[in-house]
């Protein structure tokens, strides 16, 4: 059974990171982590967690800044989706450089792609490509569990007027590929509280009227 766990990395930008684990098989993936955390790594060990990846949403600064920290830590795989992989390894497109914090995370180990099944001991998480804050934004669906990244938050949707977003392509993406799920689908966005496909079907004002 998948079990998460949530953390707060990098209060000053409110950024969700997520720690996915199977109880049976202790295979984990760690998403979004937003900055290099003894606490969390702490967490990990005392769970005797095996963390096959660390999974970016997309590749900007608040999401990727602990990457470098939880790969050389744990040995885990870096997976970002192909159209958002030159944003690890660039500063100023993943705004790192602007917002005062350089970063080194290097290369992904993995480029994901729509539909790509990662395993979690017998569980599968599947990634859903959702472009439209970025480029290569994913979500990742795990049973009932929906890790939306900045694509979907609770009554409000992922910023398009950075360089690369697309304000159509979010609301296509939010439409045709999240809003099709079960309406009970537990929805963990990359800020902000947790809420359901079903709730934001009938309440988020970006989306609903569209």
């Amino acid at each position: 059974m998948i079990k998460i766990d949530h953390f707060e990395l990098f209060p000053e930008f409110g950024t969700n990171t997520w720690l996915l684990w199977d109880d049976n098989s202790k295979d984990a993936l760690l998403v979004d982590p937003a900055a290099a955390s003894s606490d969390l790594l702490k967490h990990i060990r005392d769970l005797q967690l095996s963390v096959k990846y660390i999974v970016n949403t997309h590749g900007h600064g608040d999401h990727i800044g602990g990457n470098a920290f939880f790969r050389k830590e744990l040995g885990a795989q870096v997976l970002i989706h192909s159209a958002d992989a030159q944003l690890l390894t660039d500063n100023r497109r993943n705004f790192s450089e602007y917002m005062g914090i350089p970063l080194n995370c290097g290369k992904a180990d993995i480029l994901a792609e729509d539909g790509q099944l990662l395993t979690l001991g017998k569980e599968e998480v599947r990634v859903i490509h959702t472009p439209g804050h970025t480029p290569g934004g994913i979500c990742l669906l795990a049973g009932n569990f929906l890790i939306s990244g900045d694509t979907l938050f609770e009554q409000s949707i992922g910023r398009t007027d950075f360089p690369g977003g697309n304000h159509a392509q979010i609301i296509a993406s939010i439409k045709n590929k999240l809003f099709v799920l079960p309406d009970e689908t537990v929805v963990y966005p990359g800020h902000g509280p947790r809420t359901s496909i079903g709730l934001e079907k009938k309440n988020n004002p970006f989306v609903r009227s569209v």
